[in-house]
């Protein structure tokens, strides 16, 4: 049996001049991205996607807060909700968070099934 194969996001091309799909660990890198780096509805946010203003993972509240360790430990808070919530065939492995000069850069991993990917999501300040 064939693994699931779905769009790729970000959307690009593929070498048949359509949008690039993927399954596996691409796939699943895909889903967290997506579910993490879509702005959900906050006490300063209606959300993004109109449609559906709760999807997403909130992270757009840590921009222009002090690049720190509290900081890191929220950010992996957001994460651990947001995918329980958007990805929840994925169990959370770990979110590393990565400090350099005014960026915070997530490098999450994540196992579904017998998957194991890595996301990795930069928050520029």
């Amino acid at each position: 049996m064939r693994p699931p194969t779905n769009l790729l996001i970000p959307f690009r091309r593929d070498k048949k001049r359509d949008f690039a799909a993927g399954n596996g660990e691409a796939l699943l890198a895909s889903k967290v991205r997506q579910a993490l780096l879509t702005e959900g509805a906050t006490p300063r946010s209606s959300g993004e996607l109109p449609w559906r203003t709760n999807f997403g993972a909130g992270l757009a509240l840590l921009r222009h807060q002090r690049n720190d360790a509290v900081l890191g430990e929220l950010a992996q808070v957001y994460v651990r909700d947001a995918l329980a919530r958007w990805v929840p065939g994925a169990q959370l492995l770990g979110v590393e968070p990565q400090q350099s000069g005014p960026t915070l850069t997530l490098r999450v991993r994540v196992q579904e099934g017998n998957q194991v990917a890595t996301a990795v999501v930069p928050l520029p300040r």
